[in-house]
């Protein structure tokens, strides 16, 4: 037993480490900057460590020029990097809905750290980053994210050539998916925003001597209120749809 554990193939475990703790830097709720950097390092090598005997026979072995070396581990962290970004791409999402939603209800100016985003961000954007991440970790999609590293292997075969094109335009897509749901999130608000402007608007014009700054913004902070709170558990249940097909989309191809 001792020399069979002597005797493991430690280029295997570099080359998963490799991917794994390259997508673990990146993953939403586990790559955040208030997440101690030692409990990220131990957790991804413990998932490494797990995953190398059962892929073990199926990597390549080991180059014997070291550039040969160098060029597989820089394909698997560079793989690694494109599993990260696609989970945080997706929660972008909700920092794009929340953008606009504190636009549109007047609240843009209202800044505040975000831990999700790690950047000054509006207090709605940093209410709906939190209440998304607790969402993924409650619901336990966060082993979706772990399955669907486990499950690149199948696709991203380590030593085979990378696919940078098609790498490159599936992030394209994703972001412009995720910017798109944004918005969708968001669309409640902004209808709702909308006929309070063109009836503000409509009620200065049949009355001048109304005082529609100080009589407007406060109703309008406190509808847009109202129907966020109504249409809360829509907009976080169609992004956390979202959020699990493109987890699965990588996880079950």
């Amino acid at each position: 037993m001792l020399e069979q554990l002597i005797n493991l193939n430690l280029f295997s475990f570099l080359l998963i480490f490799s991917r794994v703790g390259s997508a673990m830097m990146l993953l939403p709720g586990i790559g955040q900057q208030y997440v101690s950097p030692k409990i990220r390092l131990t957790l991804a090598l413990l998932i490494s460590f797990v995953m190398t005997p059962v892929l073990m026979n199926d990597l390549p072995t080991m180059p014997q020029a070291v550039d040969g070396v160098a060029l597989l581990l820089i394909g698997e962290i560079l793989i690694g990097v494109f599993l990260g970004l696609i989970p945080r791409i997706a929660m972008a999402a909700l920092q794009t809905a929340g953008t606009v939603l504190a636009l549109v209800s007047s609240m843009a100016n209202m800044f505040i750290l975000d831990p999700i985003s790690e950047q000054q961000s509006s207090l709605i954007s940093t209410f709906l980053g939190i209440m998304g991440i607790t969402l993924v970790f409650v619901t336990d999609t966060h082993h979706l994210m772990l399955a669907a590293i486990t499950e690149s292997y199948t696709i991203f075969v380590p030593g085979d050539p990378l696919i940078i094109g098609d790498m490159t335009d599936v992030l394209a897509r994703k972001t412009a998916d995720s910017f798109a749901l944004g918005i969708q999130l968001s669309a409640p608000l902004i209808l709702t925003g909308f006929a309070y402007y063109v009836g503000l608007g409509i009620l200065g014009r049949l009355m001048p001597q109304l005082p529609v700054f100080f009589f407007g913004l406060p109703a309008q902070i406190t509808l847009q209120y109202v129907v966020m709170a109504i249409t809360l558990p829509g907009i976080m249940l169609a992004f956390m749809t979202y959020f699990e097909n493109e987890l699965i989309n990588i996880a079950m191809p």
